[in-house]
């Protein structure tokens, strides 16, 4: 039996918006913390950062040591012993040389890349215009690097990250989807919802997300459906 890689899950659940839909096992969260993303920030140590929201599977690389990764499902376990084979394709991507290197230079020893795998159709079909992954956390143990560093590391060794829709004051769940009724990520169905990302003093203090009403969990899995991409066939070949 496979052992988790970490003490728990690679990436916990994000509290929902009052107003976003809730699916099973989500909560919502703090009526303030719902009013500093979407009404008003405390005062100008606070920066609100919106991101679109991704419909994947939620994937990380951790790095134990200097000449070691380890390719992980959000639950903890290494991708290779998932029943699914998303996961698997994910774990031979990750394992190509080229995007070996570009991990290992993207983490420091004990931190992780969180990021969406976006093969698999989910909810949300995609005709993606870049790789699958898109890379929106780097974490070490439960803290997450701040979102301007975490562009600079991304940049560098070329990873995508998250449509950017707002980075400053609060802004409503509204304002935030009609800014999104066109995906960054080639999104053919309309998006999912967004991330709000609440950094005060340099660091961040917290997560809410936003999904909207009619979304259907899981709308597109009762069959093995595969998102276009740019490199699908390069993975397809390789694995």
């Amino acid at each position: 039996m496979s052992e988790k890689i970490l003490k728990g899950k690679a990436y916990g659940s994000i509290p929902h918006l009052l107003d976003s839909r809730l699916g099973e096992g989500d909560h919502h969260c703090h009526e303030g913390q719902h009013n500093i993303c979407t009404k008003e920030v405390r005062d100008y140590n606070d920066i609100v950062i919106v991101q679109e929201k991704l419909d994947g599977s939620c994937v990380s690389i951790y790095k134990p040591s200097h000449c070691d990764l380890k390719f992980i499902t959000r639950s903890g376990y290494e991708t290779r012993t998932s029943p699914y084979q998303q996961h698997h394709i994910f774990n031979d991507w990750g394992l190509k040389p080229d995007n070996y290197t570009r991990f290992q230079g993207l983490l420091q020893v004990g931190e992780r890349a969180v990021g969406e795998w976006l093969y698999q159709v989910h909810s949300t079909r995609y005709t993606l215009h870049h790789e699958p992954f898109v890379l929106f956390d780097i974490m070490k143990g439960g803290v997450r690097m701040p979102y301007l560093e975490l562009l600079k590391r991304a940049y560098k060794y070329g990873f995508t990250t998250p449509k950017l829709v707002n980075y400053g004051q609060s802004i409503s769940t509204k304002q935030v989807m009609k800014l999104l009724k066109t995906s960054g990520h080639g999104a053919i169905d309309p998006v999912e919802g967004a991330v709000w990302r609440v950094e005060r003093n340099g660091k961040v203090d917290f997560l809410c997300k936003y999904v909207r009403c009619d979304k259907i969990d899981g709308l597109y899995m009762k069959e093995e459906i595969w998102n276009d991409s740019v490199d699908k066939k390069e993975i397809t070949n390789e694995t």
